[in-house]
């Protein structure tokens, strides 16, 4: 019995340990860090977005994440803020994923909202992010 209970108890920190990692990507966004923000990834992190184009056509657009932290890094302090919510956590080992609505804001103002899918991989100890695709939609979004 007492041997269920500790397994609960780790599993519950090492959820807590993949949040954190994610969280500390965002608050390198909040803060326009890009230091921070490269922190939070493996050095052969691939950044993707799904993009629906006008005629509704779908593709696939890959961002290097040293261009993603040099965009980010002309920015001020609070201009980008992604308001997530954890919704899946799922844990095998060191490779984790998750899945995480979100809203996201520029300047202060709603610019759209999706879902980010991360695979983080525990490195030496320590949560990282592998890949992160997301979706973006300016509509249903309440």
């Amino acid at each position: 019995m007492m041997l269920a209970v500790n397994a609960g108890l780790r599993a519950q920190s090492t959820e807590d340990s993949v949040k954190a990692a994610i969280n500390q990507f965002f608050d390198g966004l909040r803060n326009a860090d890009a230091q921070m923000v490269q922190y939070a990834f493996t050095d052969s992190a691939i950044l993707q977005t799904v993009v629906v184009n006008r005629e509704g056509k779908v593709s696939v657009r890959t961002e290097p994440l040293n261009g993603f932290a040099q965009v980010l890094s002309q920015q001020k302090k609070g201009d980008l803020d992604e308001r997530i919510e954890f919704e899946t956590i799922k844990i095998d080992g060191p490779m984790a994923t998750v899945w995480t609505p979100y809203k996201f804001y520029f300047q202060g103002n709603f610019s759209h909202c999706g879902v980010n899918s991360f695979q983080l991989v525990r490195l030496n100890g320590t949560w990282k992010i592998q890949y992160v695709i997301d979706t973006r939609r300016r509509q249903g979004c309440e």
